[in-house]
């Protein structure tokens, strides 16, 4: 249950900033960036501020995720996870009949096992795999890929980001779906997990 009551002021100075980031842009802060927004000059300093908000159930952060920080209490900033009725197939080439059937259609083969995460898309560098701006990718964690897949991965500077991922002579390729971009190259990056789902609204 959320505790806005007990904030400090400057706890509740730090969730108003990450609100407006999240709903302003997409995504939260980094702790850089919170620390030179207020000045805190020590990252400890900066996590002691977001532990509590963690602690008082006003945040969430994904482990080792920059910038993955969700607000619990706004159910906009975090992805849809109830289950609707599937009521049948429709055609996305030839016209087929949609024929009523009893079954819903849930996210909990996402969730159930555990190990997953969901990170709100921002950019354009995925379009061509038909992800797009806003929406929710959904990402099992692990540290593995092979070349090809679409992963989630942190680079040297500890920024994330969603790309295709190649071995390419001694470094990591990632490639965007965009061809009007370009691939980044890197040294060496940490793979947090591949792309298992996406999820759009409206």
């Amino acid at each position: 249950m959320a505790d806005l009551d007990s904030l400090t002021s400057r706890q509740r100075e730090i969730y108003s900033f990450i609100r407006s980031k999240i709903q302003g842009r997409g995504y939260g802060p980094t702790v850089r960036e919170i620390g030179l927004h207020f000045e805190i000059k020590s990252p400890n300093g900066v996590m002691c501020h977001l532990k509590a908000l963690q602690k008082k159930g006003l945040i969430h952060r994904e482990p080792n995720m920059s910038r993955a920080i969700q607000l619990l209490d706004d159910p906009a900033t975090a992805p849809p996870l109830g289950g609707l009725k599937l009521v049948g197939r429709i055609a996305a080439g030839q016209p087929i009949e949609a024929i009523e059937q009893d079954e819903e259609l849930t996210f909990s083969d996402w969730v159930e096992d555990g190990g997953k995460f969901a990170l709100r898309v921002t950019g354009e560098s995925m379009i061509e795999e038909h992800i797009a701006d806003g929406d929710y990718v959904v990402i099992k964690q692990q540290d593995q890929a092979r070349d090809g897949q679409i992963v989630a991965v942190r680079d040297e500077d500890g920024e994330a980001t969603l790309k295709k991922i190649y071995r390419d002579r001694g470094r990591v390729r990632l490639e965007p779906a965009n061809k009007a971009m370009k691939p980044i190259f890197r040294d060496k990056v940490d793979i947090l997990g591949i792309l298992v789902g996406v999820v759009r609204k409206y």
